[in-house]
């Protein structure tokens, strides 16, 4: 599994690269599907990646995420060339690493692909759409809490096991 942000970065800069548009709220219906993709299509089916994702109300939303990019807004997010870490342990250790897609597998990079392309013609407000009539979303969304879309959910909705 990856971390959410090295996922985010690898789809800001392959969108771009592609001219695709990518706001913060696209983004987070793409790491949705993403996810569904790997859970159902990956060798093993293990998720992308660990955060979870939480049921709001334009849809799912993996919060980590939203936090680093909400500062666009509804804009465009450029293509990612560095960014900071910090040490939670240390306030004064900061470190500016410069973005590698390596840390993505190319396998798991070409699911990644299939997902964007997918994707691609759709607008944030279809993908929004798309998500408020799935079960994953539907049965925990309740307004003003960010309920969790669980994996179990996810692989039961998309399997056509749903009950």
């Amino acid at each position: 599994m990856y971390r959410v942000l090295d996922v985010c970065r690898y789809i800001i800069n392959y969108s771009n690269k592609k001219g695709y548009d990518v706001s913060n709220l696209k983004l987070q219906k793409l790491l949705y599907f993403i996810q569904v993709y790997f859970l159902m299509n990956s060798v093993d089916q293990q998720p992308c990646f660990s955060d979870k994702i939480e049921a709001w109300d334009f849809g799912p939303v993996v919060p980590v995420a939203y936090h680093e990019y909400k500062h666009y807004g509804s804009t465009n997010i450029p293509p990612v060339e560095s960014y900071i870490e910090y040490d939670r342990n240390d306030p004064w250790s900061v470190s500016r690493i410069e973005y590698n897609a390596d840390c993505i597998l190319d396998k798991d990079k070409e699911l990644i692909n299939t997902v964007i392309e997918e994707l691609s013609s759709y607008s944030a407000t279809d993908l929004v759409t798309i998500s408020h009539n799935q079960a994953p979303w539907k049965d925990v969304y309740v307004q003003y809490k960010n309920n969790e879309i669980t994996i179990s959910s996810i692989r039961e909705y998309f399997s056509g096991k749903e009950k």
